[in-house]
């Protein structure tokens, strides 16, 4: 079962009404207790690095959420600022973050940009991945809408599934071991979207 992590931020439904499509039992993870039913984790977010963390730590999910991602090491789906809260650090906060991912989240700098861009980085973008890893499973040429200014940057590459561009390349999705994230909103991306996270639903090992 998919649990979607409601601690106030993110649009929880949208999820939900995927999976229901799909025919995927979800359900919404509200309590620590919510969490032994479920197989599989994803962690959405909107708006700041600083409040999110707080958000999930008022919440009472965030030590739950520990001991299920790094205890019984079930996969998790970080999405958008539910991602980036995975990181150590981030120029946008002053909190510490997960630290999931050994990496730190970067602010776009535009005196960097080939072109004019602006920021934040909102609509559809190409996003570049191997073939061979699961989440990105029969998904030719995929497209994903974008809303962010700040994105990750893992220390180990070997953590970076897939790059964007824009003004520079930039991680737009990371793992580590059973740790996914992703900078783009699949739940708004339409069919790129919905096989993505039934991709996600379908991992058996990490």
């Amino acid at each position: 079962m998919i649990g979607v992590v409601d601690y106030g931020l993110g649009n929880v439904r949208a999820f939900a009404n995927i999976y229901k499509r799909l025919n995927i039992p979800f359900c919404v993870v509200s309590s620590a207790l919510d969490f032994k039913k479920v197989s599989k984790i994803i962690l959405p977010g909107v708006g700041a690095f600083d409040w999110a963390l707080t958000c999930l730590q008022k919440s009472g999910l965030r030590e739950a959420l520990d001991d299920q991602v790094l205890g019984a090491q079930k996969p998790v789906l970080g999405v958008c600022v539910g991602m980036q809260i995975m990181a150590g650090t981030s120029d946008e906060g002053e909190l510490p973050g997960l630290n999931w991912i050994d990496a730190k989240i970067i602010e776009f700098d535009t005196n960097v940009f080939r072109d004019n861009y602006p920021v934040p980085h909102m609509g559809w973008n190409n996003v570049t991945h191997s073939n061979v890893e699961t989440l990105f499973n029969g998904i030719d040429r995929p497209t994903f809408y974008f809303l962010h200014s700040y994105y990750i940057a893992p220390k180990n590459r070997e953590h970076i599934l897939a790059n964007s561009d824009y003004g520079l390349k930039f991680a737009s999705a990371v793992r580590n071991k059973n740790v996914y994230g992703v900078q783009f909103h699949p739940e708004k991306s339409h069919e790129c979207g919905v096989r993505l996270l039934k991709n996600f639903a379908e991992i058996t090992q990490c």
